[in-house]
């Protein structure tokens, strides 16, 4: 039997204990549902891989930036932070935290788009779509079954990272027709601590990216002067430049970033429960639209800091120049393995696959100096 857990959650939460897994198992007295979701992740090939995928950097570019494993780090943690203080399943929200960017490719975005171009008469590549493979297929540590066997509690907040979804002809094609077996309910919302697992993620990679690119000197403290919010955030610590470094007063500026963000998202929060007379979990569900997010304000912010980022940062010259070189990594792997697959991957654990899909998967669990050394080999 499993231990009662002493916390008492709140009456909106998911309660400790899952409805289920696909394959059923043995309960543990160590740890909740969720904890053995999470530690599966931590646990996975995958997530060991994130380490050395892009954020933004290349993974080549510098030890300090930003990488895929740090920045699903930090989503947790902020994460834990909005799910505590709504007495919310902190253990299911860091799980998703983690799990989210499982499916990355090597690259960021650039890789996604360039495999998704090398997949589009073939079903198409999205990352999002990924994770769901990986969690459920691609992972091979347990004797009964493929994946990891996570919670439909954990399967449902990473299939609506972005919300229900009306429309599953992508997962058909990735995953395989009505692959969840009726166990996911696409039209209905998700919990509260899926969506603060997704709003913790767009906190996280606004704040962060603009640590790393004012690191890098790709723009200025200056630069960000036109920012409603921020611009008042700089004006108040860049008047102890002369007392301590650049570098400390960035960090310090990062910091209240994140705290106006984080108690932005609780206040909106509240006064959405409150205002829709959100009483239980079952409320959560049926409620159609998002509970968890930014006032009207917050939202300008963010969008604001999304395309300053967007100009300045991510279309830059220097990140450009990379990110199309991973694009260019991308292509010639994916015509290059096609042509021969069994000189790179053992087929025969894909029966049920495409040799496309096959040449998909192994691409994407490529680290950035695996595709790029792999890309030299071949040259």
């Amino acid at each position: 039997m499993q231990k009662k857990s002493i916390i008492k959650l709140s009456n909106l939460a998911v309660p400790f204990t899952s409805k289920g897994r696909f394959y059923k198992e043995k309960k543990t007295t160590l740890r909740n549902d969720y904890q053995r979701d999470r530690d599966r992740i931590i646990h996975s090939t995958a997530f060991r891989r994130l380490k050395h995928k892009t954020q933004v950097f290349v993974n080549t570019s510098g030890d300090h930036f930003r990488t895929r494993i740090t920045h699903s780090l930090e989503v947790s943690q902020i994460a834990r932070t909005l799910s505590k203080f709504f007495n919310l399943n902190e253990d299911l929200s860091e799980t998703l935290s983690l799990a989210h960017d499982l499916g990355h490719t090597p690259f960021g975005h650039a890789g996604e788009e360039a495999l998704n171009n090398c997949m589009k008469n073939y079903g198409g590549f999205d990352h999002n779509i990924q994770t769901l493979r990986i969690v459920t297929k691609l992972e091979n540590r347990y004797y009964n079954f493929n994946g990891l066997n996570l919670t439909y509690e954990t399967l449902d907040g990473l299939v609506k990272h972005n919300g229900p979804v009306n429309d599953l002809s992508k997962f058909d094609k990735i995953l395989g027709k009505n692959f969840f077996k009726n166990k996911i309910k696409f039209l209905n919302n998700t919990s509260l601590e899926a969506q603060i697992a997704s709003i913790s993620d767009d906190i996280a990679y606004n704040s962060h990216d603009l640590e790393d690119g004012l690191k890098s000197n790709l723009f200025q403290l200056n630069d960000l002067k036109n920012i409603p919010v921020l611009n008042k955030i700089i004006f108040k610590h860049k008047k102890k430049h002369k007392k301590y470094s650049i570098d400390l007063i960035i960090r310090q500026i990062i910091r209240d970033i994140i705290n106006i963000m984080v108690s932005d998202v609780i206040k909106t929060t509240k006064n959405n429960l409150k205002k829709n007379n959100i009483k239980n979990l079952k409320d959560v569900y049926k409620f159609n639209e998002e509970l968890v997010c930014f006032s009207n304000n917050m939202k300008i912010f963010d969008l604001k800091i999304k395309n300053f980022l967007k100009k300045k940062m991510y279309f830059h010259k220097n990140v450009h120049m990379k990110t199309n070189y991973g694009r260019k990594i991308i292509k010639n792997l994916f015509l290059l393995i096609k042509k021969n697959p069994k000189k790179y991957i053992n087929i025969l654990k894909y029966k049920n696959s495409s040799i496309e899909r096959v040449v998909c998967d192994y691409i994407a669990g490529m680290t950035d100096r695996y595709a790029i050394n792999l890309y030299k080999k071949t040259k």
